[in-house]
Order: structure tokens, then sequence, then C-alpha cells
């Protein structure tokens, strides 16, 4: 309640133009994310919905918990693990030494500590970068800053390696924020996923940071390769000898992107959007359709140079940043196609694509970004023609009825 006295007391000034607009132009956004917001239609026609952008962006950074939780004890239970026959170096290992954790692979809150402390600096760099952008652009736009960002920060830090330097979060949420929304007008406006769009432009701009077999894992001397890079040169069938079953691919216990690599708890978040209704079913079916009839194709005619032929969908959807992707990009509404119809073509066209890049371009074995980046340039185009034959059907309908 004394928070809400708080801004009760300094809202006259704001809607008058007062000092505090000028000192806190954020305001708008934290009362809103807050507090059900004051401010209502007057004039007719009236448009009513039980959810507006703040439910969305709350409930879509609530989905994403189980993700970042997870991601935390991953990321530390890598680096514990790698730690029982490699030197701790560093602040971080300073600083766990310091505190009495120790380096313990089964010790579970030494873990998330010890993932914190990479998540937290990525975190915070990638809100006060990208809060700047969206403060400067509202102010010049004269508008309120919406909550948009608070999605498009999260899923950006959970996307990238734990060890990426802070100088290129900076770099890539600039570059997220700027070139894949402002541009375009902001929140809502947008024809790229934010978050992707950064992440894209560090991977091709830095991608010695980004990929490879010593990004996963911040470790010194410490070197892995993925399980995608694994199938892509010796076939799914070696992961068991990486130590790698399908179960831990499922559940996450393997190198990756912080908050990519459990399936399961991705699952648990999408299952959430689809309940709640921020996620359309449709695009998830049709990803998942797409990625099934193409991988069964591909296993189909097989390849006796190309193991990555013979991998199931099934190992698939529970590899790289495909649940994520699935989970909170491919459904993300701005970006997605908006006809129904549009909306199975469109995840198909995802789901398909992650497939192709996979297994035909050895050299790019992840897929999920750039299916995704991919699948968001040709959504207004699906949504152009899906609506042109439904007029089309329609004028047949109705000649024939005259």
């Amino acid at each position: 309640m004394g928070l809400r006295r708080f801004f009760d007391r300094i809202e006259p000034n704001f809607e008058r133009g007062g000092k505090w607009e000028r000192l806190f132009p954020m305001y708008e956004m934290v009362e809103s994310f807050l507090f059900t917001p004051k401010t209502v239609t007057t004039a007719a026609p009236h448009a009513r919905s039980y959810i507006d952008m703040k439910r969305i962006m709350t409930y879509v950074v609530l989905a994403t918990v189980p993700c970042i939780l997870f991601g935390l004890y991953n990321v530390g239970f890598q680096i514990n693990t790698a730690l029982q026959t490699h030197d701790a170096t560093g602040w971080r290992a300073g600083l766990i030494a310091a505190w009495g954790i120790g380096f313990d692979p089964d010790n579970v809150l030494g873990n998330m500590a010890h993932g914190l402390l990479y998540f937290l600096p990525i975190y915070v760099t990638t809100l006060v970068v990208g809060g700047f952008w969206e403060v400067l652009f509202a102010t010049i736009r004269r508008h309120e800053v919406n909550e948009g960002f608070l999605v498009t920060s999260m899923l950006f830090a959970l996307i990238l390696p734990p060890n990426v330097p802070l100088w290129q979060v900076a770099l890539g949420i600039s570059f997220g924020v700027v070139i894949g929304k402002e541009v375009f007008g902001g929140t809502g406006k947008n024809f790229l996923n934010p978050a992707l769009t950064g992440r894209a432009f560090l991977y091709f701009a830095y991608p010695a940071y980004m990929s490879g077999d010593t990004v996963w894992t911040p470790v010194d001397g410490f070197s892995g390769a993925t399980m995608l890079s694994v199938s892509a040169s010796d076939g799914y069938q070696q992961l068991l000898a990486h130590g790698v079953t399908w179960s831990d691919a499922f559940l996450g216990f393997m190198q990756g992107s912080i908050g990519e690599t459990s399936a399961l708890a991705c699952l648990i978040g999408l299952t959430f959007l689809l309940i709640t209704r921020i996620a359309n079913w449709r695009m998830v079916v049709g990803c998942l359709g797409g990625t099934i009839a193409f991988s069964l194709l591909l296993n189909a005619i097989g390849s006796d140079t190309n193991p990555m032929f013979a991998m199931p969908w099934y190992w698939h959807i529970v590899m790289g940043g495909y649940a994520f992707g699935l989970a909170f990009m491919v459904t993300e509404p701005v970006s997605g196609a908006h006809t129904n119809l549009g909306r199975f073509i469109y995840g198909a066209l995802i789901g398909f694509m992650v497939v192709m890049i996979r297994v035909l371009n050895p050299a790019f074995p992840e897929g999920m970004m750039l299916a995704i980046l991919f699948g968001n340039v040709f959504a207004p185009l699906i949504d152009h023609f899906v609506v042109q034959a439904n007029i089309k059907r329609r004028m047949r309908r109705h000649v024939r009825a005259a």
C-alpha cells in the first residue's frame, strides 16, 4: 500500500508533464507492471478483453521461471563437474570458495549459486543497456515505456552461453532492441523477434564466442562438444558414449545456452502459456508436425555420408534450442502469423526449416534460431495468401449463390 500511495502522490506530476516525468521516464512501465493501469477508453467503440499487455508480458516472464531455475542449476552443475579435473580460477571461483560453498556437483544449492554468478551479470547488463534504448526511444517519441522489454531481456539472457563477454551482451541487446524492434515503431510493430535478432547478430559477428566446444562450460582448459555437434560428426547413436541419454537431454543435463537445455522446463512453461491462451496451439502443432514429417522423410531416405539423416524426430526436439524456441519464440504473437490457417503453415515452415538446417547444413548443426527468423520474415506473406484465398473462396460462394 505504501508503494501504491507513492505512485498516487506523484501521478499528478506526470499528468501535467512535471519534473517526475523527466526524472523517471520508466514510471508508466513500473506502475502498469505492478498495478492495474487506470487508463480507460472514453469514447466508443469499446474493445473488451480479459487480457492486456501487462498480463501477457507477466505471464511470459512467469513461464520462463522453470527455465531460469534449471538453467542456474545446470550451469553450476556443468562447471562444478568440470572443476573435478580442472583448476578453479576467476572472481566467481574466489567468491564460491569464500562463501564456503565448494565445488561439489552433487550440491544443488551450490550449483545454483555458481550458476547465478554467471547469469546475473548477463541479465543486469541486458536490463541496463536495453532499458536505456527503450527509455531513449520512448522519450523521443513521447510515449510510455511498456512491459515488452521485460520479456525480451529475459529471453535474450537465457539464450546466451554462460561465458559470453558482457560487452557482447550489451552490443547484442542494443542491436536486438534498436534494429529488431524500435526502428519499426516499437513493441507490437516489429516483424522479427528482438531477442533472436540480437542473438543472431552476435553469432555471425563473433562466432568464436557463440559456438564451438569451449564456450558452454566456462572453465579454463575445458573443452566439450555439444550433443548436436557430436550427432553431426558421429551420429546420435554415439551420444551414449558421451554420457548422454535421451532422458538426460529431455531433463537438460548437458551443455548449452543458459536456459535452453531442459526440454522439460520449456514444456512446463509452454503448458502454462497454452492454458492461459498466451500461446496459440496451432503454431505448436504446426512446428511439431513439420519437424516430425521431415525427420521421418529423411530417416526413410537415409545417407551413407551424413549421420544426421538417421536422427529421429524425438531426438531433434530435446536437443539444442528447439524446445525453448518452440515454447517462447515460435508462439510469440507479434512476429508470427495471425490467421488460423497461417499459424499452422508458419509453424510447419519453422519445423521443416530447423531439420533441414541441422541435417543438410553441416556447418550449422543448431538451426532453430535461423528457422524462427526465417519464419518471421515469411509470416506476413503467409497471412496475405491465406486472406486472399479466403476472399476468393467467398467470392466464388456468393457467385454460385447468386
